[in-house]
């Protein structure tokens, strides 16, 4: 977009886009389960592979589709790597929410938010409550909303070892609760308690470190040397 675009116009667009990226998963989910006659959007158990025959690879191919598009969204409105990546946050987050809010319009599932989903496949079940995506989802649009406005407004935003351990580290924790019952669920079985522990200490770990980054960036950008701010 144009350098001189407003940022309030740049995040309503994205979010648009986000939006209606969305309602077009969401109507591709409900054909799918009106093709193949999942009850009420039953998930679990799992059909096997081979009862799935070439919907699978297709399902796979589907989900890395949807990060391409995600990411490119990132890559065309940053203008620096770290403002692609907020955005990138911020369409994924926001595409995450609206999909399970067209979704529940679409075909009244979920019927609740401690319903569990099968949330990716690759590279193995991803599998958790719908409540657990989505407050994920809610702190990459947070998060990344601010980092992208600090970061366009020419503010500095500095992220050091230690912020990207702990970032790297929560999110990793997070992706753990949802995997720890892939082979269960690969096995044909029903997802087991969710290891909500787990989650809450990956989600603290990195909003951790995600406001440590917001509290040590600078708002503005740093005036020239020998003037000061009020000059």
């Amino acid at each position: 977009m144009a350098g001189g675009t407003r940022f309030g116009v740049i995040a309503g667009v994205v979010l648009g886009y986000a939006v209606a990226m969305a309602y077009l998963e969401a109507a591709v989910v409900a054909y799918l389960q009106a093709a193949l006659g999942s009850e009420g959007g039953a998930i679990f158990p799992l059909r096997p592979a081979g009862e799935m025959g070439e919907l699978l690879p297709i399902e796979v191919g589907r989900e890395a589709a949807t990060l391409v598009m995600i990411a490119a969204v990132g890559l065309l409105v940053g203008r620096t790597r770290l403002e692609a990546v907020a955005w990138g946050a911020v369409v994924f987050g926001a595409w995450d929410i609206g999909y399970y809010a067209w979704l529940r319009v679409l075909s009244g599932w979920p019927p609740s938010l401690g319903t569990p989903d099968l949330l990716f496949l690759i590279p193995v079940p991803w599998v958790g409550p719908v409540w657990s995506p989505v407050a994920v989802s809610a702190a990459l649009v947070a998060v990344g909303l601010v980092v992208a406005r600090r970061v366009r407004s020419g503010g500095r935003v500095v992220l050091t070892a230690r912020h990207w351990a702990a970032g790297i580290a929560g999110g990793l924790l997070v992706i753990l609760s949802y995997t720890l019952d892939a082979g269960r669920v690969l096995a044909g079985g029903d997802p087991g308690p969710y290891p909500v522990p787990v989650f809450v200490l990956g989600m603290l770990l990195a909003l951790g470190a995600a406001a440590s980054v917001l509290v040590r960036a600078s708002p503005d950008p740093p005036a020239p040397r020998g003037t000061s701010r009020g000059e």
